[in-house]
């Protein structure tokens, strides 16, 4: 058994891509991912499942179709399952994301901003 504390800022150091989150963490069922986002994100959703943004370093905007959220350093959102959302970050940020496994990241939506699934990192 190992018993390493896990340092989210050099997880960071280890890779480059936007909008393709890495997980780091394993409790119960749920996953802590880590990403690197900027610009644009897809709208979507996930039907099953809440999903939980916290952002590390920079600021992070929410959409809704009837609103946002913005969210600085230190903050975080709970975005229900089932609602319709679309990230957005003016400068890079980076974010831990705590999802159950097997979550995609586009939600219902398949394209070119879909990440492979459970990479670790």
């Amino acid at each position: 058994m190992s018993y390493d504390a896990t340092n989210i800022k050099a997880k960071f150091d280890l890779f480059n891509e936007q909008w393709s989150p890495k997980v780091i963490a394993e409790m119960n069922d749920y996953q802590f991912k880590v990403v690197k986002v900027q610009g644009e994100f897809v709208w979507h959703e996930h039907k099953e499942t809440d999903e939980v943004f916290m952002v590390l370093e920079g600021s992070l905007r929410i959409d809704f179709r009837d609103g946002h959220v913005s969210l600085d350093e230190g903050e975080m959102y709970v975005v229900k399952k089932g609602i319709e959302h679309k990230p957005f970050a003016e400068s890079e940020a980076k974010i831990l994301i705590i999802e159950p496994k097997g979550v995609v990241n586009t939600g219902n939506k398949v394209g070119d901003k879909t990440a492979a699934d459970d990479v670790w990192i």
